[in-house]
């Protein structure tokens, strides 16, 4: 039996564009390993996916949705031969440098976007024997930027005569809901934070909620295709919450499935919070804030 396996340096697997990609490979075998060679390659690609509504809107999309290389390097680790028994290490160095024109995006894990950095080893074995294989991901991150990232915070006043998707407001109870979002430039390392108070309603409350949203674009000029889906949602306060009190929002940026705003020609990667109010009778009262996710 024989084993194949690739570990990384970093224990965190976390890289930004520019740094060296070093690590082994491992091999453990219970007696002598003939094999043709060992192969290593590092792969960092954008795959675009069309939602069940987009499908067959736009003929013109499926070109522009093939997925996108952004990293490929390939390098011989082993040339063919015989490995002894027992644990044999080979390390590897690959120097993370996209491909022209080409920038290293952040990892980030989608509903139709996806950008993903893979480290696939293969071991290529005579003829009977299977060949052996093995993938591992490594994480993408920008570089830290010097400049600081300067706050933008946002007051809101949710009010029936504020609300856009109602068609009869008089049938609506009475509300005031204010609040502020601390900023809507937002460090993808520290938490969203602000406060909202509920000055007045009518109706018993059930329940407060604060929603992070991914609003995933594909598309190209002749047309595109845009998502909003949910990333995470938090409740912040139960029940019929008192009036007057001040309710602190506080929300952390889940890891891969968030990363800082992106727009290229063919796809964007966007974020908003929505402040959600659910009433009683299960009435929704929803503002909605676009925010930009910075690595500072």
């Amino acid at each position: 039996m024989a084993a194949l396996d690739v570990r990384l340096k970093k224990v965190n697997k976390v890289y930004t564009e520019g740094e060296v990609l070093n690590g082994i490979v491992v091999i453990e075998s219970k007696g002598d390993l003939q094999h043709q060679g060992i192969s290593l390659l590092v792969e960092g690609t954008v795959t675009l996916q069309l939602s069940s509504k987009s499908v067959g809107l736009f003929e013109a999309f499926y070109s522009s949705l093939k997925p996108i290389t952004l990293l490929n390097y390939s390098l011989v680790v082993a040339k063919p031969g015989k490995l002894p028994s027992g644990r044999t290490e080979i390390p590897f160095e690959v120097p993370l440098k996209p491909k022209a024109n080409k920038a290293l995006h952040e990892t980030y894990h989608g509903v139709f976007v996806n950008i993903q950095y893979l480290i696939k080893a293969e071991m290529k074995r005579p003829l009977l024997a299977k060949d052996l294989t093995k993938n591992i991901e490594f994480i993408i991150e920008y570089k830290l930027q010097k400049e600081k990232i300067i706050p933008n915070p946002v007051s809101f006043s949710i009010k029936p005569e504020t609300l856009q998707n109602v068609k009869d407001k008089s049938s609506l109870p009475k509300f005031l809901v204010k609040g502020r979002l601390d900023s809507a430039h937002c460090n993808i390392s520290k938490p969203l934070t602000g406060q909202l108070v509920v000055d007045h309603c009518d109706a018993p409350i059930k329940s407060i909620e604060i929603q992070l949203v991914r609003v995933e674009t594909c598309g190209c000029a002749e047309g595109y295709a845009r998502d909003a889906t949910e990333i995470q949602n938090i409740q912040i306060g139960e029940g019929d919450v008192c009036r007057g009190l001040t309710i602190p929002i506080y929300m952390v940026f889940p890891r891969l499935f968030t990363c800082p705003t992106l727009a290229t020609s063919n796809f964007k990667i966007e974020f908003e919070v929505n402040v959600v109010v659910v009433l009683q009778d299960d009435h929704l009262i929803t503002e909605n804030f676009p925010i930009k996710l910075i690595r500072g």
